[in-house]
């Protein structure tokens, strides 16, 4: 018999343990984890290094990288946000850095300091952490003749155990969402949120790994219907998916923040278009077509007797201009001066307006992130209960909840472990 039943021993399972035991020692409590290992996913994060939060320190700028609970973290982050989490880790003798991108990381540059950090901390509280043990049942129970308590009784592979509270803090697990969904939670079915782009086009053939700013749209006539998000560097929604920021070109098509930006905020749309649509990118995110086929004029005056494949007009990748000059019809030894206005009209349109279908995704790196979970609506977001069944707590990615690449997601688990951490340590 346990006070409080952890389900799940990943970062927002071992943060809520640590801090339920940290404000209340009296406490019995276990970590039900279904692998041989705790904390798997924060050993893989960040290429090893584990990006811990991200240097945005304003609840109110924070919420705008979630494209799901942008409303509802707005409470929990004035409660424990990226400042908090600093904090927490300095006093247990680990120091973070922030990168140029606002991402931060261990200074050890290894995730393993945050792992020890975690497993270190919950062996002095006196933590149980019970691994090999893969949850296959979870049901409430009433108080009776029989049962004199209120709780829980969650069945792993090994044996049953029973518990006052439970925080279910599984991430994204579809046999989990079925055991809540059973017992009378509602669960937004899910969808991969963080992949790239598969694309086979002939312009970013071969020149795998080249990387620059750029402009992405997804177009919304091509997926049959509008879709409005509200862009962090403006006020009013668009009426079509956008984002600008570094675009990276792979083996298999793009990837980068630009291209995770949409997979996110696009995530449902882009699902029930089967991965089949159309993007529009302009390389030059700074100027539109018009601005650039007068920029390109000019340089057919400058620059005459130069041949257009060998002079960069526009700073941009040497092998990304070589390929969209080919893509306009322009020949490898045709000069500036020779260059008609059509194919001037082209080259314009290929740097800020060229059009490519995506056929399908991949997952980014390993990161794995889904929209979908518990609905935000049966949750309190002042605890972290549940809104349906007393005495039943989430944390972590089990929720509705999903952020971009940074580091987001992480303090999505860091917040939502102590909010709910704390209120079973001061019910209890």
């Amino acid at each position: 018999m346990f006070d409080v039943l952890i389900v799940g021993g990943g970062a927002a399972g071992y943060f809520t343990a640590i801090t339920i035991a940290d404000k209340n020692p009296e406490l019995k409590i276990a970590i039900l984890e279904r692998g041989k290992e705790v904390l798997t996913k924060v050993k893989v994060s960040g290429g090893g290094r584990c990006n811990v939060t991200h240097a945005e320190f304003d609840p109110n700028e924070l919420v705008k990288y979630y494209p799901r609970g942008e409303k509802e973290l707005r409470g929990p982050f004035h409660t424990f946000c990226s400042g908090d989490t600093i904090a927490f880790f300095e006093k247990r003798g680990v120091d973070l850095k922030i990168e140029e991108d606002g991402r931060m990381f261990p200074v050890s540059n290894s995730s393993q300091t945050i792992i020890d950090c975690f497993v270190n901390e919950g062996e002095q509280l006196g933590v149980k952490v019970l691994k090999n043990s893969s949850v296959i049942a979870i049901e409430p129970i009433t108080k009776s003749d029989v049962n004199p308590f209120n709780g829980w009784m969650v069945e792993s592979i090994q044996k049953k155990y029973y518990a006052k509270k439970i925080v279910v803090a599984t991430g994204s697990n579809p046999k989990v969402w079925k055991m809540l969904e059973k017992i009378g939670h509602t669960i937004i079915s899910p969808v991969p949120s963080l992949f790239t782009f598969n694309i086979k086009d002939e312009r970013i053939d071969g020149i795998p790994g080249v990387s620059t700013l750029a402009k992405v749209e997804v177009l919304a006539k091509k997926i049959g219907k509008k879709i409005t998000i509200d862009l962090k560097s403006k006020t009013a929604s668009k009426t079509i998916l956008e984002a600008e920021g570094p675009l990276l070109i792979t083996h298999w098509g793009m990837s980068g923040p630009a291209i995770l930006k949409l997979s996110a905020w696009g995530a449902r749309e882009l699902n029930e278009a089967n991965y089949k649509f159309t993007i529009r990118v302009n390389w030059l995110p700074d100027y539109y077509k018009e601005a650039v086929l007068k920029l390109l004029m000019q340089v057919k005056d400058v620059e005459a007797k130069k041949t257009v494949l060998r002079t960069n007009a526009v700073e941009l990748p040497k092998r990304l201009w070589v390929k969209l000059v080919k893509a306009s019809g322009i020949s490898d030894d045709l000069k500036w001066a020779d260059i008609t206005k059509i194919q001037l009209q082209n080259l314009a349109v290929e740097l800020t307006a060229g059009e490519y279908m995506v056929e399908g995704k991949s997952t980014f790196k390993e990161e794995f992130v889904t929209a979908g979970g518990v609905d935000l609506k049966e949750i309190n977001f002042k605890t972290y209960e549940s809104k349906v069944i007393p005495n039943l707590y989430f944390a972590g990615e089990v929720t509705n909840v999903d952020a971009i690449t940074g580091g987001f997601n992480f303090q999505n688990a860091w917040t939502s472990a102590y909010i709910a951490g704390n209120a079973i340590a001061e019910k209890s």
